[in-house]
């Protein structure tokens, strides 16, 4: 069972496509999620400048939807629906207020 929030880093040119199809994963067999924004922040400047979304994964849990963990700790899912993501996302290096 995957802890109640977990976060996502992507870049911020990526967020209107988010906006309107939530995280899907692409290239990649899954979605992949952190349990920190530390290591989200992290994956996220990879590929530009970098932003953190929650993802509301215990609800998407409730709901069935699956989630399973890697070995290195990354959570994996198959997709996540626009209504599982907090949209209080935060550039990196800024502080939540």
């Amino acid at each position: 069972t995957p802890p109640q929030f977990l976060y996502h880093g992507t870049a911020s040119r990526f967020l209107d496509e988010i906006k309107k199809q939530g995280l899907i994963a692409g290239e990649r067999h899954y979605v992949h999620l952190s349990a920190d924004e530390a290591t989200a922040r992290k994956v996220g400047a990879r590929h530009g400048s970098p932003v953190i979304l929650t993802v509301k994964a215990q609800e998407m849990a409730k709901r069935g939807l699956p989630f399973w963990q890697a070995e290195n700790g990354v959570w994996l899912t198959s997709t996540v629906a626009v209504e599982f993501l907090e949209w209080s996302f935060m550039p990196a290096g800024r502080q939540k207020q």
